[in-house]
């Protein structure tokens, strides 16, 4: 590959940034063109000397038909295909493990990096009913989680890095990929419906890869998703919420999980830096966007119900106060335990109750149906491996053993 032209940019694979109007000799790597969007592609193109709409074409093929060699790719010039095949590759992440629950629920282990410590899981989650339509996706933004909430497992083993978008939009091909293997190319079909930034990481603290994830997401040249049906979920970095809102209209959901600034901050840390009274202004200003076709009409509140923690009577009280002036739908979720941790689950009457409380005043109250747990795929248990820049796994493990030794010897 001594010759071929490739657009330059800086760093594509990492920060998959808009492409340079420059055309320098092929390097070794070639360009990965999966976690392009529409634009960096159209530019990609015009820089080979191509007309803008074969990244439409070729988004197709990547994204609905999930084809990965470019000689199947049959609308397009068999001279193009040859020079794509020498400085481009279509390449998702390598899927290390995968699991399938007895519920229907599906997990990829995927390695994104060189060795140990560069493991990220995705979930999916079939819909409870007959059909099986609806099938929700739980991606995964960072290899491991910057923040340090203290009822997650992933928050336990610390951070390494953030995913490219190549890695992120590659787990939803993937998991489309999962259903259609046996099915010739003109038959597929794309088969998840939603899409929830639920996974491993802080979506908002991989900002711009997220976005152009989800802006794939909803492009209909690639997956055609609507807009509420693409999920952002964040535990409130005020500051891109704000930004967010004004980038792309998608669902936003809340890590709440405490309805006082004293308990969030010992449940979810940010909170120190963006309290309460910050985080609810800020999805009532993301709300504010008119028009029916918006995806905003509520935002949803996460909140993991822990045992004698935050699931009391004067809790669900205070969490009427709290969301009195946001439009809101309250997803309670029983905790799901992981090794060593501080917290057991509420049980199901508690739950019953915290939910008729806030059901009886006019909220929107499901409880999550518990999925996957078998295989590790519930919400909270997502771990993958994470080599730690954070030291946090090291401090987490010398906490345990000195929790056991407290017990072993009360004992």
């Amino acid at each position: 590959m001594s010759s071929a032209v490739v657009v330059s940019s800086e760093n594509l694979d990492e920060k998959q940034q808009s492409v340079s109007t420059s055309v320098v000799q092929a390097a070794d790597k070639k360009v990965n063109l999966l976690g392009m969007s529409r634009t960096e592609l159209e530019a990609f193109f015009e820089e080979l000397g191509e007309k803008k709409f074969r990244a439409g074409q070729v988004m197709k093929w990547i994204h609905q038909y999930f084809v990965t060699d470019f000689a199947e790719m049959t609308n397009i010039s068999g001279k193009l295909r040859e020079k794509l095949e020498k400085i481009c590759e279509i390449k998702a992440p390598e899927v290390v493990h995968r699991n399938y629950s007895k519920d229907g629920t599906r997990k990829w282990v995927f390695r994104v990096g060189d060795g140990e410590g560069s493991l990220v899981e995705t979930v999916l989650i079939p819909a409870e009913d007959k059909t099986g339509a609806r099938k929700t996706l739980c991606i995964s933004s960072q290899v491991g989680c910057a923040l340090d909430c203290s009822f997650c497992s992933t928050g336990k083993q610390g951070f390494q890095r953030d995913l490219t978008p190549a890695e992120i939009i590659g787990q939803l091909w993937v998991a489309n990929y999962s259903y259609m293997e046996d099915v010739p190319v003109a038959e597929r079909e794309r088969t998840v419906t939603n899409v929830v930034m639920m996974g491993m990481g802080e979506p908002l603290l991989n900002y711009d890869a997220v976005l152009s994830s989800m802006q794939l997401m909803l492009d209909d040249f690639a997956y055609g998703m609507s807009k509420r049906r693409v999920t952002l979920s964040t535990s409130g970095v005020v500051p891109k919420i704000d930004q967010l809102a004004q980038d792309i209209d998608v669902a936003l959901a809340i890590s709440l999980h405490a309805p006082n600034d004293e308990l969030r901050n010992e449940l979810v840390p940010i909170n120190k830096k963006y309290p309460l009274a910050q985080l609810i202004a800020a999805c009532q200003r993301y709300l504010a966007k008119d028009g029916n076709e918006s995806a905003r009409r509520h935002v949803t509140i996460e909140y993991v119900m822990l045992e004698g923690v935050n699931d009391q009577p004067e809790h669900a009280q205070q969490l009427l106060k709290l969301l009195k002036n946001l439009p809101s739908k309250i997803n309670l979720i029983p905790f799901n335990p992981f090794p060593h941790a501080p917290y057991g689950r509420s049980s199901r009457n508690r739950i019953i109750a915290f939910q008729k409380t806030l059901s009886d005043a006019g909220f929107v109250c499901t409880i999550r149906q518990t999925r996957g747990d078998d295989i590790d795929a519930a919400c909270g248990q997502l771990v993958g491996q994470v080599a730690d820049r954070t030291r946090r796994a090291e401090q987490w493990k010398k906490k345990v053993a000195q929790r056991q030794e407290i017990l072993r010897t009360q004992g």
